[in-house]
């Protein structure tokens, strides 16, 4: 077998290979050799098959093994010696004249194929004890613990029922019918809604227009959907809504103390306390670790610079592509909403496209030469909590990702990322810095855009 490089260009390379037909032959021989024991054609005794007959019934279909075989073996053994790694999938390039193609499969002439791949660049890991980052830390004053449990407490609040007309702050239980020019619309009906009056929760001026009202009325409420509604059909519309009112309730009294707690399914205030306190926490902690994490990730960016795999590039720009115009087609948005051409759109995207890639191979790199690995248990973890966000489907989502390696990859790829930030996070300067809530909720909000 012979094996010639006819193309180094940057990343990219191609190699000619050629087996001779001598090797087919002897290939064919011995897997001919190997299987007559194990193949029953009629007329032959079970095992007695002629070595020449099964040649000419499946000799075809094995030398067509045998190619797939070499094709196989021949690039991971010469990238083996070459000490490559290919960015993805290699691609072949095979004769497509079909005498040349038959002579092959009848063993009579050589097989020739290229071999088409992007390598992986050598990437030399930088010395990351310099870098420095400024953790922003929250410290959870009591008073916003108590703000939180009166929100928790007023969506318990009872409601008592009472005679007379709908005031704020009471809940009323009614039907409707919602119509745009006098035609129902979808998702504007509800026979047993509850609303209470001042909550903000229904479409703007539709809760004043019931104050006032008292059970048994009928009455039509008239009110135009915001322009950015999240319905496109309904945005900007006027509708009607046709109510009934079927009850008036008003707040009841609602006291903060052990027996709400326990009423949540905890012994005491004071652990109700502290159970809303750690998710304050937690929540404010996953904002800290997105800005540690950007303000990382920006600095492994600019100690790394090298040219990337354009087959992977090209992948990724396409799915950051893909998402972006689907949400700007949700939204019914132009490029020219954004102030910008798609054309300058697709260079920023690129760019974005562009380092990503680079920074998961620089990554990558890294977790590979520390030997940091994902445990099939932190995978059947990711698993279970993607299954969680779909109730009732949890055995197909399982089973969706557990038969599938490409999907499979996708709930890991993030465990090992989360891991190596980790670890680089043990190597830098990090120096907490306290700030209020609004400043990390700021600074997420940058980090987002």
């Amino acid at each position: 077998m012979q094996v010639t490089e006819t193309l180094s260009e940057g990343l990219k390379r191609e190699l000619k290979v050629v087996v001779p037909a001598s090797d087919l032959e002897s290939r064919l021989v011995a897997k001919i050799d190997e299987i007559k024991g194990q193949i029953n054609i009629n007329g032959f005794r079970p095992g007695k098959v002629p070595a020449a007959h099964v040649r000419k019934v499946h000799g075809k279909a094995l030398m067509g093994e045998i190619v797939q075989e070499l094709i196989g073996e021949t690039t991971r053994t010469t990238l083996e010696e070459r000490a490559e790694k290919s960015a993805m999938q290699p691609q072949y390039k095979l004769t497509e004249d079909e005498a040349e193609a038959n002579k092959i499969m009848d063993g009579k002439a050589d097989l020739e194929f290229d071999i088409i791949y992007e390598v992986l660049p050598a990437i030399e890991v930088a010395d990351v004890s310099g870098i420095e980052i400024e953790r922003p830390v929250v410290e959870v004053e009591d008073s916003e613990v108590d703000e939180r449990l009166s929100q928790i407490a007023e969506s318990s609040r009872p409601f008592e029922a009472k005679d007379g007309k709908a005031e704020d702050g009471d809940r009323i239980s009614m039907s409707y019918l919602g119509k745009i020019d006098g035609e129902p619309f979808e998702g504007g009906a509800d026979e047993n809604a509850q609303l209470v009056l001042g909550s903000g929760q229904f479409i703007p001026g539709f809760e004043e227009q019931l104050i006032g009202t008292k059970a048994g009325d009928e009455t039509v409420v008239k009110v135009t959907f915001p322009a950015d509604y999240g319905a496109e059909a309904l945005a900007g519309k006027d509708a009607e809504f046709d109510i009934v009112v079927k009850e008036i309730q008003a707040p009841g009294e609602l006291t903060l103390d052990d027996e709400f707690a326990t009423k949540l399914g905890l012994e005491s205030l004071d652990k109700l306390k502290e159970v809303v306190k750690d998710q304050i926490v937690s929540q404010y902690g996953g904002l800290t670790r997105q800005r540690v994490k950007r303000q990382l990730l920006d600095k492994m960016d600019e100690l790394h610079k090298f040219e990337v795999p354009p087959t992977l590039l090209e992948q990724e720009f396409s799915n950051i592509w893909k998402q972006v115009t689907a949400e700007m087609n949700e939204a019914s948005k132009t490029f020219e909403d954004e102030d910008t051409t798609e054309e300058k759109a697709q260079e920023e995207y690129k760019t974005i496209a562009e380092r990503r890639v680079r920074l998961g191979l620089v990554l990558s790199q890294i977790g590979e030469k520390n030997e940091i690995q994902v445990t099939d248990e932190e995978v059947q973890r990711g698993i279970m909590t993607r299954a969680q966000q779909f109730p009732g489907q949890e055995r197909q989502v399982f089973e969706y990702y557990t038969q599938n390696a490409e999907a499979l990859a996708s709930i890991r790829a993030p465990i090992f990322e989360e891991k190596v930030v980790d670890y680089l996070l043990e190597l830098v300067k990090v120096e907490d810095k306290t700030v209020t809530k609004e400043e990390l909720e700021k600074l997420a909000s940058d980090d987002e855009e």
